[in-house]
């Protein structure tokens, strides 16, 4: 893998448009295909991704981070449930940015915006899954006031092996 370091970025948040559907997944689906970072195990395809920001949930948040037009991470929060409301103050958390672009500030500046949005938006707690294997992300929720709630254990599998996830949240 090829490391591209860009040490001024100039980077802008947000909310996603179809026109970044394109730059969304090329940031993904490679984060995919590793099967080291997310427990997503099918690669999305640009209809897949426009058909996704399109039927986006209007009180989620769905932030991109791009540089001059160039999308380098996102971050989406879903409401945790709609089945009842007792839940309506719980969002649930994903955040991606590009592999070769990562440790420059990007989820940052990604969970700033989305930090202020969703309070406005009526969140009081963001959740997440963080794979227990991937320790750069658990260090990257924490260092953004995230608190480790307990370990799921056998969470997901994949190509047979079993994977913990870590359950974390963050009050807002």
């Amino acid at each position: 893998m090829q490391f591209v370091i860009l040490l001024s970025m100039n980077i802008i948040v947000r909310e996603a448009r179809i026109q970044d559907a394109e730059g969304i997944i090329n940031i993904l689906n490679p984060i995919i295909e590793t099967k080291k970072y997310s427990v997503m195990v099918q690669t999305f395809t640009l209809a897949e991704e426009i058909n996704f920001i399109n039927t986006f949930p209007e009180r989620g948040i769905f932030h991109v981070a791009a540089n001059e037009d160039k999308v380098v991470g996102f971050q989406v929060v879903e409401p945790f449930s709609t089945l009842t409301a007792a839940f309506e103050h719980v969002g649930i958390i994903g955040t991606f940015v590009n592999l070769t672009l990562r440790g420059q500030g990007i989820s940052k500046k990604l969970f700033e915006a989305t930090f202020k949005v969703a309070k406005n938006k009526g969140f009081e707690k963001l959740t997440a899954y963080v794979r227990a294997d991937n320790p750069v992300a658990l260090k990257t929720y924490q260092a953004n006031g995230f608190d480790i709630i307990g370990i799921s254990k056998h969470q997901a599998k994949i190509d047979g092996k079993y994977i913990d996830e870590i359950f974390i949240e963050k009050f807002l």
